[in-house]
């Protein structure tokens, strides 16, 4: 089968490798439509992200649908022909914080296309990947395509989970990459009354009011854009901040409201913070790292059609045009998400 295999900065090879033997509980999903991450991307341009560099040829991919080819005879769940989103996450199940309640925090995480265990867990740009039936989530209605999504919309989902309720808040969300822009749809069905956004592009923006942003903010243009939400210490309830970018975080801060909610999603190196400010205004400020329980419902919510993401897929490449699909995922100015076809 072919498969798309980083070896290091800006070397991505399609290369042949077997596909493994099913083993019990196990199915052969026949992958069809794979998403490009943001962490697939620090892959393909820097070989790594932090101190995680790739140090063996490492097969990329964790947004991934497909349809199931074959199963073991022990399966039961899934059948031929079914089409399904595959969970990328597998946690051991045994560690402390899986026996807490907080798989997602698995000290033996498995979690496809990651180079930060040794060796690296293999990832999903793959023909046929052969996976646990329990990490399939079937569907009836939505595309693959869609499907492919419900791995970074369960990032979010798990990100509205460390917020609280957003029933009637005025929400901020800083950069409008397709985890910012997944935000909007998940606080807009959430109940948030109002959801503005920022970014320094004027296209991602314009997709984030699509799926339900009431303001887009463009604050390279405009500086001064969140001025007006300084009055009395702040007017923003929840702030969830997807930019990585310490500018931005502390441009929301400012107009966060005394004991306001801030929500770190997006990823970059350390940065500073007002303590001060943090202090005077009582805000809690928390993290949100990947996703558990949120993929099933991710899945349901795609499929029935409660949320519709089609806004956010740019387009499609076949396998052999993997560079290409790539370098057009790193254009903020033409590219949502990219997904490759198998």
């Amino acid at each position: 089968m072919r498969t798309v295999v980083i070896h290091a900065a800006k070397d991505l090879r399609i290369e042949e490798r077997a596909v493994e033997p099913l083993e019990p509980g196990q199915v052969a999903v026949k992958i069809q439509a794979g998403g490009i991450c943001g962490s697939d991307l620090h892959y393909y341009n820097h070989g790594g992200f932090g101190a995680v560099r790739v140090r063996e040829p490492m097969i990329l991919g964790h947004e991934i649908a497909g349809t199931v080819a074959e199963v073991a005879p022990d399966v039961t769940g899934v059948k031929p022909g079914d089409r399904v989103a595959v969970n990328p996450s597998r946690p051991c199940r045994a560690c402390r914080f899986c026996l807490k309640g907080l798989p997602n925090q698995c000290l033996n995480m498995r979690f496809y296309g990651s180079a930060m265990p040794w060796p690296h867990i293999q990832g999903g740009f793959r023909e046929v990947l052969v996976c646990d039936a329990t990490q399939c989530v079937t569907a009836t209605r939505a595309s693959v395509a869609e499907l492919a999504m419900a791995e970074p919309f369960s990032v979010v989902l798990h990100g509205l989970t460390r917020a609280g309720s957003l029933l009637g808040a005025r929400v901020l969300v800083t950069g409008c990459g397709p985890i910012g822009a997944l935000v909007v749809a998940a606080a807009h069905l959430h109940g948030a009354a109002e959801i503005i956004v920022t970014d320094i592009v004027d296209e991602p923006l314009a997709i984030a009011t699509k799926l339900g942003a009431t303001r887009a903010l463009n604050t390279m243009a405009d500086p001064d854009a969140l001025k007006p939400y300084l009055a009395d210490k702040g007017q923003i309830d929840v702030m969830f901040e997807c930019s990585g970018n310490e500018r931005a975080l502390r441009a929301g801060m400012e107009v966060v409201r005394p004991r306001g909610t801030i929500v770190q999603l997006g990823l970059g190196g350390d940065m500073s913070v007002p303590q001060n400010m943090i202090v005077a205004k009582e805000l809690l400020i928390t993290g949100s790292f990947r996703f558990h329980e949120e993929f099933p419902l991710a899945v349901s919510l795609i499929d029935s059609g409660r949320v519709d993401l089609t806004p956010l897929l740019t387009g499609s490449y076949p396998i052999e045009e993997a560079v290409t699909a790539f370098e057009r995922a790193n254009d903020r100015k033409r590219a949502m998400k990219v997904q490759l076809a198998f």
